[in-house]
This record gives structure tokens, C-alpha cells and sequence, in this order.
């Protein structure tokens, strides 16, 4: 306990920095941008129609809306009768009453189950289900529809969590007290510094920036550039074995974010483990696009990306063919290669690995949200206005799908309880965000996703129409079960719509990167595997087969029988080119 005069001054100097802090904040909102808002709201035609809807349900089902209310209010009337008789048994009751506090994260502190904050949090609870009962039931909206309704309200219910108000967070309010107001200042230091950092969009920062730096404590597998274009660089890794395998493996990662996911820290490195495995291993790095890139479509992530650096590998190892991964949206660039490839009689791909990729947009789950004609008209807008789709502003829409992990609980964290952001390398590189060039996203909004032309054999790519029918080699593809942006089922499907003889599939624990970046150190997800034909994926599933560890040693066995004899490094040929180290230049442009 500080003395009185001590407290004093720390009070003075915390009003001070506040009144700062306050000016700072003012002239940053001031200055806001609008970008996020041109496709992050509803629009009024999706508003209108439910509007309507719910109208028309109410009119012809005048019992319905009746029925709710009652149950409604018979529910809150429980819980203020629980809350009375709480505050009589407090606090010598040990019954909580509140099964959602042990299931859901804002509320794990022991300070909701006080009888004043239960109350608050049961209700929010409470209305939070209703809100969503009444979006499930209105009649006569279209699927679609709904899905877009029912996000936009759950992002409502989100926001007005009690736990992201000072005035009605237990916890925030205890953490103040006790530090007499600093964590409030620390707190609001953490917001204006975001806030000028991203020119008065409120996007929290996740990770501690100066924990982090990619080519010292990130992404450090050894290893060299060996090819360089206006693109991608084409990294190639060093072997740490004796011998390697013939065939060499060609990873394509998206350009949605950078490679190094792959490369994170030596002790859950895809890259390192494949090249501690005997591979000889070339990883393509894209370049963050700017405006000088507006011309730069899909075609040109085919030719000139894929295939280039295919070309690149097979004429720095003399091979005549190579292995390739694709991992999510770099996978379905990789399938757009194949079948332009196969069409052409120029393919030089042995076989093909497909990490979390969607191939047929028939139903992309919840990222349908995002293809409604405000969404796209947004995006169409921006792209007008900058020749490129800021990564930050497509970061920030996709951080929605989970709002409560990547958004308000963070927030609370920082803002509230003053802390500062977390070391945590997973979240240093989902904020390292990169643009997409505006011909490609234009062209991938409407015509790989929202037409599915690519699934519908209407694709055309240098004058020639590709077809996943022209796809023949052998295939695996590793899919995550609960992948919130890449449904496996979905995934799956557009594997099993290429003609493959010989295909595998992996169906890994958790989600979009927690399931891929799984080493084996670290007994921590397992995957399913099944052999057997199956009439369709739920049977697949049923009858599948599980272990308890990560699916890369299975997944590497089925790579080996495919990657030709191990021979000796030194009996395998290399180019001279060396345009600097691992990881190049590329990765290193940030926005």
C-alpha cells in the first residue's frame, strides 16, 4: 500500500497521461478511414428482406412472437428470483447456477458468479438466445439470407457483451482498484496506439511486435533464394541429411498470408521436419503486392507463379518431375496448374499434396457471408480505388468469423485490463497480413468463387478451358475437422472430383492452422484415415480410421513411395544460382 502523498502523485500523473491520451485519441478519430466499413456492414436491400420476412411471420403467425415473449419473460423472472435468492445465501452458497460461466471464455472469471454480475451475465445470456431464436425461425427467408442475417446479428450479441464494458466487467473493474487506475491508463496507451496504427480502425494488436523477428527467431531453416521474379522468390533449403530423395518437393503456399506458417519456430517447423526427413525442399515466397500490381490476375499466379517456379525446381535439379504441395488458396492455384498442365501435355508434377483447399465453391460454409453484393461491391470499390485489397482490411473482416478469440477477447485484455499483447509466434504471423493484386481478387471473388467456373469446367487460362477431369496423378490431401473457413467435407469433395486413381486423405484434429502446423514432438491432435471406398464422406468419416498422433509421418509415407530412390547429396545436382539466404526478401514487405 503506497503512502497517501505517493498515492497522490501517482494519481495527478495518471490524469495527466489520461488527458494526453485523450487529445491523441480525439485527432486519431478525427481522421478515421472508412475502408472497413465499405463491405464490413449490411446492406439495406438484406436489411429490407428481413425486414419484410419477419413482418409477414409476424402477420400470419401472430402466436409465434407471442409464444417467445412469455417464455422470454418467464425465463428473466427466473432470474431474478435466482438473483434474490443469491444475494440472500452470499456468500455462503456454493452453487453457482450458471452452466454457460464453465463453457464460455469472457466469463471464466470467479467474479461472474457473484450475485450482481450473475444477474447481468444470465441475462445477457438470455437475450444473446433469443435474438438467435428469432433469426432461426423467421419464415421465408432464403438460405443465404439467413446465414448473412444470423452473422451480423451474432456480431450485435458479440459486441454488447457485459464483458466488454468497464462498467459491467467484474474483472477489469477489480484489476483497477487494486492497481489504483494504472491498468485503466495502460489500457487506454494500448488503444490510441492501435488506433494511430491503423488510421483509426480499431484492429487490436494480438501479438507482441518486438517478440518476433522473421529470419532470427522466425522462419529460420537454412537455406538460400535461388530464383527471383517480379512474383515470388523460390527458396531452397539446405539438406540435413546424407541422403535425399530424388524427386524433389515444391511447396506453393497462399498469397492470402505469408509461408512462414510453415516455418514458424525450429520445434513446430513443416519445413524443417520435411527436410530433416531427406527432401530435397523448394518453397515459394510471394511478394506483398502494391498498386504497381493492379494487372496482376489469377492467369499470372498460374503462369508465372506456379508453373514458373515447377520450371524453376525441375531446371536447378535436373529433375524431370516433382512433387507439390498446395496449401489453401495456393492449392487451388496449384489445381488450376495441373489442369492447365494436363491440357497442355506439359505437366511435370508427379504428385499432388492439397493442405485445407477448396476446389468446389458450390457451398464454402461461412465465408458465403462474405459474397453477398455488398461484400463484393465493397471489395470491387476499393480495388477501383487502389489497385490492390488491403491485407489488413481482409484480415479484419475474416477475424469476425471468430470475434470473440480475435477480437473482443483480445480487446479485453489490452484495453481493459491494460495487459500487454502476448508473445505468441502464431499470432505474429496472422497479423503480418499481405494485399491482393485487384485483377486477381476480382477475379477470384467472381469468377472462381461466386460462378465455381474453375469446378464447372468454364475456367479459362491462356485460352485454354480447364477441367478437374484432366487431373490424373496420384493425389493426397489433408483437410482439418474443425476448420472454420475450409469445411473438410467441402474440401474433400473438390479432391474427389479430379480424376485420380490414387488418392489419400487426411483428416486432422482442430482447425485451419492448429491442424496443419502439428508437429510431432507434440502428441497434441491426431487425424482419421480411411482406404476404403466410401459412397460418401460422412461414411468415410464413420468408418474411418484414428490416431492419436499428427498426420505428418503418415502423410510422409505415402509422399516417400512416390519421391523416387535416396541418393547421396552430392550425387545430386544443383544449381549455382544464389541470390541471398533464407527467407529472402520478399518476406520481409510488410503493410
Amino acid at each position: 500500500m503506497l503512502p497517501s502523498n505517493e498515492k497522490s502523485e501517482k494519481f495527478q500523473d495518471n490524469l495527466q497521461k489520461i488527458e494526453e491520451l485523450s487529445k491523441r485519441l480525439i485527432e486519431v478519430l478525427s481522421n478515421k478511414s472508412n475502408e472497413n466499413q465499405k463491405f464490413m456492414q449490411a446492406d439495406q436491400e438484406l436489411v429490407a428482406r428481413t425486414g419484410l420476412a419477419s413482418l409477414n411471420d409476424m402477420v400470419s403467425n401472430p402466436s409465434k412472437l407471442f409464444e417467445s415473449q412469455v417464455s422470454y419473460w418467464g425465463q428473466s423472472l427466473n432470474l431474478w428470483m435466482e438473483a434474490q435468492k443469491s444475494l440472500v445465501d452470499f456468500p455462503t452458497s456454493t452453487e453457482t447456477g450458471s452452466k454457460p460461466a464453465t463453457q464460455d471464455k469472457r466469463f471464466k472469471n470467479e467474479l461472474w458468479d457473484t450475485p450482481y454480475f450473475k444477474l447481468i451475465k444470465d441475462h445477457y445470456f438470455l437475450n444473446s438466445q433469443m435474438i438467435k431464436n428469432y433469426f432461426e425461425n423467421i419464415e421465408g427467408l432464403s438460405d443465404s439470407d439467413r446465414k448473412r442475417i444470423e452473422f451480423f446479428s451474432q456480431q450485435i450479441t458479440d459486441m454488447l457483451s457485459p464483458a466488454n464494458f468497464l462498467a459491467t466487467n467484474p474483472e477489469a473493474l477489480d484489476k483497477a482498484m487494486k492497481t489504483e487506475g494504472q491498468s485503466l491508463v495502460n489500457g487506454l496507451e494500448n488503444l490510441v496506439r492501435d488506433l494511430e496504427k491503423n488510421n483509426g480502425d480499431l484492429q487490436v494488436t494480438l501479438c507482441d511486435p518486438d517478440a518476433f523477428k522473421v529470419g532470427e527467431n522466425l522462419a529460420t531453416t537454412e537455406g538460400k533464394v535461388v530464383f527471383r521474379n517480379e512474383l515470388f522468390e523460390l527458396l531452397h533449403y539446405h539438406p540435413t541429411t546424407e541422403k535425399v530423395k530424388e524427386v524433389p518437393l515444391v511447396i506453393i503456399p497462399p498469397w492470402i498470408n505469408k509461408y512462414y506458417i510453415l516455418d514458424l519456430r525450429p520445434d513446430n517447423s513443416f519445413i524443417k521436419w520435411v527436410v530433416e526427413q531427406g527432401y530435397q525442399l523448394f518453397v515459394v515466397s510471394w511478394v506483398n503486392p502494391d498498386s504497381s500490381h493492379r494487372d496482376v490476375g489469377m492467369d499470372t499466379y498460374t503462369l508465372d507463379g506456379c508453373i514458373k517456379a515447377i520450371d524453376e525446381v525441375c531446371k536447378y535439379t535436373g529433375s524431370k518431375e516433382i512433387n507439390a504441395i498446395g496449401y489453401c488458396i495456393g492449392g487451388t492455384l496449384l489445381a488450376m496448374a495441373l489442369a492447365y498442365m494436363s491440357k497442355t501435355k506439359t505437366n511435370k508434377v508427379k504428385s499432388a499434396t492439397f493442405f485445407t483447399t477448396l476446389i468446389d465453391f458450390t457451398d464454402i460454409g461461412e465465408l458465403g457471408i462474405f459474397l453477398g453484393d455488398d461484400f463484393i461491391n465493397g471489395v470491387d470499390e476499393i480495388l477501383g480505388e487502389k489497385g490492390y485489397l488491403p491485407g489488413k482490411s481482409m484480415a479484419n473482416a475474416f477475424s469476425y468469423l471468430r470475434a470473440n478469440d480475435l477480437v473482443y477477447g483480445p480487446a479485453i485484455r489490452s484495453y481493459l485490463l491494460g495487459e500487454p499483447p502476448m508473445a505468441f509466434d502464431l499470432l505474429h504471423w496472422n497479423g503480418d497480413s499481405t494485399n491482393l493484386p485487384g485483377r486477381m481478387a476480382r477475379e477470384y471473388f467472381h469468377d472462381i468463387i461466386r460462378e465455381n467456373l474453375f469446378t464447372n469446367g468454364e475456367y479459362e487460362l491462356n485460352g485454354v478451358k480447364l477441367s478437374l477431369e484432366d487431373i490424373t496423378m496420384p493425389l493426397s490431401a489433408v483437410a482439418c475437422e474443425s476448420d472454420h473457413l475450409v469445411d473438410w467435407k467441402v474440401s474433400f469433395n473438390g479432391i474427389r472430383m479430379m480424376k485420380s486413381r490414387s488418392k489419400k486423405l487426411f483428416l486432422a484434429e482442430s482447425g485451419h492452422v492448429a491442424g496443419v502446423v502439428n508437429p510431432p514432438t507434440k502428441i497434441k491432435y491426431g487425424h482419421y484415415t480411411n482406404d476404403k471406398n466410401s459412397s460418401s464422406l460422412d461414411e468415410w468419416k464413420e468408418k474411418a480410421e484414428y490416431h492419436k498422433e499428427t498426420w505428418w509421418p503418415s502423410w510422409e509415407k505415402w509422399l516417400s513411395t512416390r519421391s523416387g530412390k535416396s541418393l547421396e547429396v552430392g550425387a545430386i545436382k544443383q544449381g549455382d544460382s544464389n541470390l541471398g539466404p533464407a527467407p529472402g526478401t520478399y518476406i520481409h514487405m510488410t503493410i
